[in-house]
């Protein structure tokens, strides 16, 4: 096995020490305002920006610190492509909502571009063709579907035999004009402005739950109110369900990230497959140096294989194709997939319509989250918006909703069930320095960590979501959920919702 020893336990972007963000204070008091936001990243920031640039109040929350969550954990591209997508959506939806969709993810690109030049942010834009490409024979018809799509709607592409990038293909589908950037430069600069025009910010403030009087008032979890006439859930996962049953609706996937360095020049362009496993390959610079970024094998998250061997075979997938001279970092990233593959934007269900929700975005984040920020605060200062219809989280589609719905929520009660009925004899003693292993404290399932100085970190395996039994994820040394995505630390502590409690530790005796 691999052993990356210039990689740190918890591995962060390595982009993250470059950007100093201002540090903002714990909610402490009963806070009144126009609009709440949950969430410090692309959606959140973007709504707070877009909402006081109109003198409305906003108070915006997030339960850690801002830009620290899925958003500033990503690499960063700003595309409308979005794999093999377009014929799948012609097919549900229709031609007009498939158009809708390329020319909504289009705008946000447009939108990022001119805030970028009007406010001068220096985040290494740069204007990038994007390539969807396969090495398979079995998705050559799909790619030749995907692109009579594009004919269909008018997206400017076309299918290629060559790409700049001297990788392993049979064909490939262009489009052109896409781009990319660093995402924590481009959105400190708009959180800077938004406060400037009035907006308030408080970090490690846990939101917890909405009530309601004559209106909205979010609940945290030290108790704390922020009453106000518009809430907007841009948390990742949604924090608060009120019955629109959230987790039986779209499931958690993991992927992982390379940062790598080789004696290859980067041709530009930025690549991925149409196939699984899936491999995407760009560039970024850092502190100077140029990075390869290799991206990809995907799975769901707290299932499959141990997660230290998606690293591996991403390691071997660049080995072979590209050359590794040295390795700058790695990471992983979470994305919530919808029934549909399309976002859930807008009213949190249809009789609630002062609580909005944005999730889903399936690793299109830089273009469906600030899409999200804009619908909403369109809806907000305007009363309706263009794609409320496509988008609106209260849809279903009979196909594929329906075969979806019932396999998502056939494999939660799959491992659900699994998880109780384990049989688990494994003796913490035999446990190396940075394992991990399950097994029964007192007749109770378990999870024990053991860490470089040899102390042992136990907690109750039990998500404290739905109940769901936890499993170890030992790329990133957390504990993960196999039911509806949840993340803890070694500790116990929540990395990621739905889950709002810690495990429950167990005491060392």
């Amino acid at each position: 096995m691999t052993e990356y020893t210039n990689i740190p336990q918890y591995p962060e972007p390595y982009w993250r020490d470059s950007v100093k963000l201002e540090g903002y204070p714990k909610l402490d008091k009963t806070i009144d305002t126009d609009v709440g936001i949950v969430g410090g990243g692309i959606t959140g920031i973007t709504a707070a920006y877009l909402l006081a640039k109109q003198n409305v109040r906003v108070v915006l929350i997030d339960a850690g610190e801002v830009l620290n969550g899925t958003t500033g954990h990503t690499t960063a591209k700003i595309t409308a492509q979005h794999g093999l997508i377009y014929n799948e959506l012609i097919e549900h939806f229709g031609e007009e909502k498939a158009s809708m969709y390329y020319k909504a993810n289009l705008e946000a690109l447009e939108f990022i571009t001119k805030m970028i030049k009007k406010h001068d942010i220096d985040c290494d834009f740069k204007k990038e063709d994007a390539f969807l490409f396969t090495n398979s024979d079995s998705y050559l018809s799909k790619l030749e579907l995907e692109d009579k799509a594009y004919s269909r709607l008018k997206i400017p592409g076309e299918m290629v035999q060559n790409m700049p990038l001297n990788l392993s293909m049979k064909s490939a589908i262009v489009m052109k004009d896409q781009a990319q950037y660093h995402p924590l430069k481009y959105l400190k600069a708009l959180l800077n402005d938004a406060v400037k025009n009035g907006a308030q910010v408080f970090e490690n403030t846990t939101a917890t739950d909405i009530e309601y009087n004559k209106h909205p008032a979010i609940i945290t979890r030290d108790g704390q109110r922020v009453t106000c006439r518009y809430v907007i859930q841009a948390s990742h996962y949604p924090f608060y369900d009120g019955q629109g049953f959230y987790p039986t609706r779209m499931y958690a996937d993991r992927s992982y990230v390379l940062a790598i360095k080789s004696d290859k020049q980067y041709p530009g362009g930025m690549y991925i497959n149409a196939e699984d496993p899936t491999r995407s390959i760009r560039s970024t610079t850092n502190n100077g140096e140029d990075l390869w970024l290799i991206g990809g094998d995907s799975h769901k998250t707290g299932q499959g294989k141990p997660t230290i061997e998606h690293y591996n075979a991403l390691e071997e997938f660049a080995k072979r194709e590209i050359g590794i001279t040295e390795y700058a970092n790695r990471w992983s990233a979470q994305d919530l997939i919808t029934l549909d593959k399309v976002p859930y934007i807008g009213p949190t269900t249809a009789k609630q319509e002062s609580v909005f929700v944005a999730t889903g975005f399936r690793k299109w984040g830089m273009t469906n989250g600030t899409l999200a920020a804009r619908m909403i605060t369109d809806s907000i200062l305007n009363g309706s918006n263009e794609y409320q219809e496509l988008f609106s989280p209260s849809r279903f589609q009979a196909d594929p909703s329906v075969r979806k719905f019932s396999s998502i929520n056939a494999d939660v009660a799959k491992h659900l069930i699994k998880g109780k009925l384990e049989y688990t004899n494994d003796i913490v003693s035999d446990l190396k320095v940075d394992e991990a292993t399950i097994t029964r404290i007192d007749g109770n399932r378990a999870g024990v960590y053991k860490d470089k100085q040899e102390k042992l970190y136990m907690v109750d395996t039990t998500c404290t979501h739905l109940g769901c039994e936890v499993e170890w994820n030992s790329g990133d040394r957390t504990w993960d959920c196999p039911c509806h995505g949840s993340r803890f630390s070694y500790t116990g502590d929540v990395i990621e919702g739905p889950a709002k409690k810690p495990l429950k530790k167990i005491k060392n005796d």
